[in-house]
């Protein structure tokens, strides 16, 4: 059985959620929040292992929500964004922040269920040619710290976050650089764990952030769509 907790400001979206999500077998809601300090209060209480989160909510607001718990030690939490703003910098400053994903709130329940499932199971909901875009348009320059970064990264390592950073998977990095997939993920994630990144899609993050990749250098030909 997958937790859930829903955080929203509404009362009627936290309760239509619910009643949306008590119509399947494998999702149960443990918590409601009606602001983000409430919700990160709950979660690190309950331990749920997906957050709906809301982006705007008064105090706190669901951006910041996510980096507190993401910011907790050995955290495992899930978090879905959940916004009436289709706007791809919301969308860039969730994923920058760690969250798993972004789904507008006018998406039919059975996408609200599927989402759910989606980032419960470990995947995230934006293709990796979505997410190159939105880096390369709220990505102005590289950070001052990019090279003292890359500095704890071997040569190799830094050439697979290159390859990450352009949307490739890992078969395709292994096709590309002659390696084994097997050899591809190993150093992937060394790269995560050396750069202090969750996940691909804070990879590519970085990779523009630290100067690796230069706008317009994503989404190479064979990039996953």
């Amino acid at each position: 059985m997958t937790s859930v907790l829903i955080v929203d400001d509404q009362a009627l979206v936290r309760g239509g959620f619910r009643l949306i999500l008590a119509t399947t077998h494998d999702l149960e809601v443990v918590g409601e929040a009606a602001d983000g300090a409430e919700g990160v209060r709950l979660a690190r209480r309950l331990r749920p292992d997906v957050v709906l989160m809301d982006v705007r909510m008064p105090g706190m607001d669901g951006l910041e929500a996510t980096k507190a718990l993401l910011a907790d030690p050995g955290a495992a939490y899930r978090i879905l964004i959940l916004t009436t703003f289709d706007l791809d910098e919301y969308v860039y400053r969730a994923l920058r922040a760690g969250a798993a994903g972004f789904l507008l709130k006018d998406a039919s329940p059975e996408s609200l269920v599927d989402a759910v499932r989606t980032v419960a199971r470990g995947d995230r909901l934006l293709a990796p040619a979505v997410l190159t875009r939105l880096v390369e348009e709220y990505v102005d320059r590289p950070r001052p710290d990019g090279a003292r970064q890359l500095a704890a990264l071997t040569e190799r390592e830094r050439e697979i976050l290159v390859q990450v950073g352009q949307g490739l998977s890992n078969l395709q990095i292994a096709e590309a650089l002659h390696l084994s997939e097997a050899t591809v993920k190993t150093h992937v994630t060394r790269v995560f764990t050396k750069l202090g990144l969750r996940d691909r899609a804070q990879a590519v993050v970085a990779a523009y952030e630290t100067g690796l990749v230069r706008v317009g250098q994503g989404r190479p030909p064979g990039a996953v769509r």
